[in-house]
């Protein structure tokens, strides 16, 4: 974690904001333990990812190898007038998995796809049961550019898989490409995610919806 942290440098920016070293201090997170990127791109992807997500360095998946992994895991818990008499337990977890790759190419993106569902048929990764709700599969290209082709493969993408007609949840595969130099990225639909990864832009309170939406999805189930 470094001192030069993405934050809002017009004084006049709206309240709500996202301040990632705020977000930490007042959660309790002690910042001595999140991992510090040699990288300063991935490093403050760090600060936004720090409060919700387990994050680690060089992280080896199935021969391939991640400069980042980042897992978040959610789990909802309903009781009958006494939490001993527990019922509707689920969880949910996202991994999200990014790497360096210069030129992505689509065959590239097809490859973290096959990954994707050989990790949902490894029971360390995804242990399918009756509170299994949801896993979600993230894979993040960082690149020098987005590549036309790969522009229009990731923005259509979408790939949704139940488990057992969905009586065992479901599992989803996300893409994002991500040029930071450029200040460019593509996501597939539902990779809300992605802002983690646009440091261009601030992240804000209505920003944040997608991750507050996934956790009531469990909490409401």
């Amino acid at each position: 974690m470094t001192a030069d942290t993405d934050k809002t440098v017009n004084a006049e920016s709206d309240s709500n904001t996202f301040d990632p070293i705020a977000a930490a201090e007042e959660a309790n997170i002690d910042l001595s333990e999140v991992p510090e990127w040699d990288d300063a791109y991935l490093d403050r992807v760090s600060d936004r990812l720090l409060f919700n997500y387990d994050l680690t360095q060089d992280r080896q998946v199935h021969g391939e190898i991640f400069s980042m992994y980042a897992e978040m895991r959610l789990e909802s818990h309903k009781h009958f007038f006494h939490p001993a008499l527990d019922y509707a337990n689920h969880e949910t977890r996202e991994h999200v998995l990014v790497t360096w790759i210069d030129r992505p190419r689509v065959e590239t993106l097809e490859r973290f796809i096959t990954l994707g569902h050989n990790l949902a048929d490894d029971s360390t990764w995804l242990d399918p049961d009756e509170e299994h709700f949801g896993t979600e599969f993230t894979f993040v290209i960082v690149a020098d550019a987005v590549p036309e082709s790969v522009e229009s493969f990731v923005s259509s993408f979408r790939d949704r898989t139940l488990l057992k007609f969905g009586y065992y949840g479901h599992y989803e595969i996300h893409l994002i490409v991500v040029a930071p130099d450029r200040e460019d990225a593509v996501a597939s639909e539902q990779a809300d995610t992605v802002q983690a990864f646009t440091l261009w832009q601030d992240i804000t309170a209505d920003e944040r919806s997608g991750v507050i939406g996934r956790i009531r999805s469990v909490l409401n189930f």
